[in-house]
C-alpha cells in the first residue's frame, strides 16, 4: 500500500511539473514586438550592411524593451542599439515649445499675444507690422495654427543643404499675406518653429543651444543630447547615419506620413563609396535639404536619452503641470484639413509641439514623428497608462504607420494600456 501510494504521489508531481504555467501576456508581447521588427528589417541583401532601427517600450519606469537592429553606419558596420544618436528631426519640434512655455513660466514671454509683443529685438526680422501677422501668437506657432506659408527659396540647392534657422526664416520678411487667419486652421510647416529660435535667444540673451542645454537638456538627464550643425557633428556620440533605398519605387519610400508637397530624398551615388553597397545610399547633412535648422528638427540623441525626457515631462521636472497640460491639449484640429496631409487622420489634434490621438478603444496618445533624409523617427506616450514607445530609424522604405498600429494593438492586448480607470 506504501508503494502504491509512492508511486501515485510521484505520478502527480511529474504530471504537475509537466502542466504549463500560464504565459506572461508582457513577455508575450515583447517577443511580438521583437518578431515584428525582425521581419521589418529581413535583409534586402545578405551581402551587405543593412541600416534598421532602435526600439525601445518603457512601462512607468521600467524598460520592457531594449534592442537596435541593423547598422548606424554601413561602412564601418557598426550595429544599432539604445546608445545610438539618430536625427530625431520633427521630434525635437516639442524641445523647443517646451522653452517657449517655461519661458512663458518665468514671466518673459506671454504665448498668447502678438508675435510683435515678444521683444522689440524681433520685430525686424517679422513682416511690416499690419493685420493679420498682428493677430499671430506664439501658441498659434506652437500649434502649426498661424497661416504663415512657407515660400523658403528652394532655388539655391546649397542655401537648402546649409542654412540655419535665421537665414530659413529670412523670407518672412517679405510675406504679403497668409494662407488663413491665425487659429483658424492646421497647416503643418517648419519655419514657424525655426521663429522660436530666434524667440528664445532674443528673450535670453543667450546662444540657442547654450540655453536649451542647460535648461532643458540638462535638467532632463539628456546629457549627451545635442543640436547638428557642421562644429557639432564630430562631438555627437554613437551617431548613425541616414540612409535612403536606392531602387525603391515612390510608393514604397515616401512614408505616407510625409508633409504635402515634400519631396523624396534622392541621394546620388558617390563615385568613390566608402562602402560597396548597391542598395542604400546615405542621405543626411550634404544629402538632405534644410537638414541644419535647430528648432524645427536639429536634435541628435538616443532611445535611452529620449526616455528621460519623457520621464523629465512627466514627472513635470521642466515645466510645471499646468502647462504641460496646455502643451498637451487639442489645441488645433489636425483632422479634416484642407492645408495639410501630415498626420491627417480621424481623431488627430496638436498640441504645443505635440500630436494628440483619442482613437476608439485606446487612451489618449501623445506623440510626434519625424522625418529628415534616411532618418524616420516616432516617439508615442500614453499619459495615462505611463507607456511609453520609442522607434529610431535611420531608413525610410518602410511604412510607419502599419507598424505602429500593430505594435499598438499588441501592448494593449497584453494589457499595458491599462489606465487607473481600467482598473
Amino acid at each position: 500500500m506504501k508503494r502504491l501510494i509512492i508511486l501515485t504521489l510521484t505520478i502527480s508531481a511529474m504530471i504537475a511539473c509537466t502542466e504549463k504555467k500560464p504565459a506572461d501576456p508582457v513577455a508575450v508581447a515583447m517577443q511580438k514586438v521583437d518578431s515584428l521588427f525582425i521581419d521589418r528589417y529581413a535583409p534586402i541583401d545578405t551581402m551587405f550592411a543593412e541600416p534598421g532601427g532602435a526600439v525601445l517600450i518603457m512601462k512607468g519606469d521600467s524598460i520592457i524593451f531594449d534592442k537596435g537592429y541593423g547598422h548606424s553606419d554601413l561602412a564601418r558596420r557598426i550595429k544599432i542599439d539604445g546608445n545610438t544618436f539618430f536625427n530625431i528631426a520633427s521630434c525635437s519640434k516639442q524641445f523647443s515649445a517646451v522653452a517657449i512655455l517655461k519661458l512663458a513660466e518665468e514671466g518673459k514671454i506671454d504665448i498668447h499675444k502678438s508675435i510683435y509683443d515678444v521683444s522689440p529685438l524681433v520685430t525686424p526680422y517679422l513682416p511690416k507690422k499690419r493685420a493679420p501677422f498682428t493677430d499671430i501668437t506664439p501658441a498659434h506657432l506652437m500649434s502649426h495654427a498661424s497661416g504663415i506659408p512657407d515660400t523658403r527659396p528652394r532655388t539655391d540647392r546649397n542655401f537648402m543643404l546649409k542654412c540655419t534657422d535665421m537665414q530659413s526664416i529670412e523670407y518672412m520678411k517679405g510675406l504679403k499675406e497668409l494662407n488663413f487667419a491665425p487659429g483658424t486652421e492646421y497647416q503643418y510647416i517648419n519655419p514657424t518653429f525655426q521663429l522660436l529660435y530666434l524667440f528664445i535667444e532674443k528673450l535670453t540673451g543667450k546662444g540657442f543651444d547654450e540655453w536649451m542645454k542647460e535648461n532643458i537638456f540638462t535638467p532632463a538627464r539628456m546629457f549627451t543630447t545635442l543640436y547638428f550643425s557642421e562644429e557639432n557633428e564630430p562631438k555627437i556620440p554613437n551617431m548613425a547615419h541616414g540612409y535612403i533605398y536606392e531602387d525603391a519605387d515612390d510608393a514604397a519610400s515616401v512614408d505616407s506620413d510625409k508633409p504635402a508637397g515634400a519631396v523624396v530624398a534622392k541621394a546620388e551615388k558617390p563615385e568613390n563609396a566608402d562602402v560597396p553597397h548597391n542598395k542604400f545610399q546615405e542621405c543626411d547633412y550634404g544629402e538632405e535639404t534644410f537638414f541644419a535648422t535647430k528648432a524645427d528638427g536639429g536634435i541628435y540623441t538616443s532611445t535611452h536619452e529620449f526616455a528621460e525626457w519623457i520621464k523629465a515631462m512627466r514627472d513635470n521636472k521642466i515645466i510645471p503641470v499646468r502647462a504641460k497640460e496646455e502643451a498637451w491639449s487639442y489645441v488645433n484640429n489636425v483632422s479634416g484639413s484642407k492645408f495639410s496631409t501630415y498626420q491627417n487622420r480621424d481623431n488627430t489634434f496638436y498640441g504645443y509641439g505635440w500630436f494628440l490621438e483619442q482613437q476608439p478603444g485606446y487612451p489618449k496618445k501623445v506623440y510626434h514623428t519625424g522625418d529628415n533624409g534616411g532618418f524616420q523617427i516616432y516617439e508615442g506616450y500614453f499619459p495615462d497608462a505611463d507607456l511609453t514607445v520609442l522607434i529610431f530609424e535611420n531608413r525610410n522604405d518602410k511604412d510607419r504607420w502599419d507598424m505602429v498600429r500593430k505594435i499598438d494593438r499588441i501592448l494593449k492586448d497584453a494589457g499595458l494600456m491599462e489606465t487607473a480607470t481600467d482598473k
